[in-house]
């Protein structure tokens, strides 16, 4: 089954005759009920496709244009991989060319084809530039992975002085996925056809202290997806939340706790893009999310309480703190901690 295909078009739409039925101007389905059923159409699809099982990620993006954010390290750089082996032409997008560049011969070397765009996500001006650039030499975007971001980890308490945190976080990982999503959208929706995947964390369901400028930057952008998902919900336009959880890569190494935490890889986690694209889902991500949300919808205190205990048992780091060669070794309880919720932050 192609996921993308638009639902709805049976015989409600039709005035052709059938036995004990004849579909008059004035029997007509009202549109409403037109839009219900495709509604309810789409409902089903969602429930079926798994039980019939997901596409391949070669059928989901061979001969597809791919945007990848922060295709430069890490994550982003092994889902443009995967991505490029797969079929995919990637576009990747960074601010380091490079780094871009490396990337882009390693899918070359696979059998895979890319094409490199510096940016600096956080900047209007670039964004700009970089969308003229983009859509000048592939005027058909299939699919925006909104991977690149910031991530600071740090107590309210050491922040009194740094509004600059809110604000770059901000810039980077709301402003910047929206700015592109505007950009590309409109072509979407005209050709019914498109998907847009934003990764987010899993603090955003759990909440974990000292992520306040990370989480707030995230979670408006859940929000945006949210509602635009219902807006694009008739024009073949997919939108998927990845809920990503602890990954080690060069954005969580300032925080040596998590050496010692379990994680997943970049490949992991690419693995996650990968399946978003792969099945079109909502949402990707732990259990531990929905857990995390029941939990508070169900009694606010008391994860107020827990929260509480966790921000008191894991400290800021030692480069938040300014001590960047004070040993960080992680105690037994935080060890034990960090197992039983595998992929929380901390």
């Amino acid at each position: 089954m192609d996921r993308r295909a638009p639902v709805g078009g049976s015989a409600l739409d039709t005035t052709e005759s059938q036995p004990g039925l004849a579909l008059t101007p004035r029997t007509r389905i009202p549109s409403a009920s037109r839009g219900l059923a495709r509604s309810v159409g789409r409902v089903a699809q969602s429930v079926a496709g798994p039980l019939l099982g997901p596409r391949s990620l070669h059928g989901a993006v061979d001969g597809r244009t791919v945007i990848v954010t922060g295709a430069s390290s890490g994550i982003g750089r092994a889902a443009a991989v995967e991505i490029g082996r797969a079929g995919g032409k990637v576009l990747l997008v960074a601010r380091t060319t490079a780094k871009l560049e490396d990337t882009a011969r390693e899918i070359e070397a696979s059998g895979g084809l890319a094409a490199v765009y510096s940016a600096d996500l956080s900047a209007e001006q670039s964004i700009d530039e970089l969308l003229e650039r983009v859509l000048a030499e592939h005027p058909t975007i299939d699919v925006l992975v909104n991977n690149a971001g910031r991530s600071i980890r740090r107590s309210l308490a050491l922040s009194y002085d740094r509004f600059h945190d809110f604000q770059r976080t901000m810039q980077l990982n709301y402003l910047g996925p929206v700015k592109l999503i505007l950009g590309l959208l409109r072509d979407m929706r005209e050709r019914r056809s498109g998907q847009i995947v934003n990764v987010s964390t899993l603090s955003v369901q759990t909440n974990a202290p000292r992520f306040s400028a990370y989480i707030a930057s995230k979670a408006a952008l859940d929000a945006f997806t949210r509602v635009a998902a219902a807006e694009c919900a008739d024009d073949g336009v997919q939108f998927t939340t990845i809920h990503m959880p602890l990954v080690r890569t060069p954005m969580s190494a300032p925080t040596k706790l998590y050496d010692r935490f379990p994680a997943l890889t970049a490949e992991q986690a690419a693995q996650l893009i990968c399946d978003a694209i792969r099945t079109r889902a909502d949402h990707v991500g732990p259990h531990l999310g929905a857990f995390t949300e029941l939990g508070y919808a169900i009694s606010p205190g008391v994860a107020k309480e827990v929260l509480g205990a966790a921000y008191r048992a894991f400290p800021d780091s030692a480069v938040a703190r300014g001590r960047v060669d004070e040993d960080e070794s992680a105690s037994a309880l935080q060890r034990a901690v960090a197992q039983l919720l595998r992929g929380a932050y901390w």
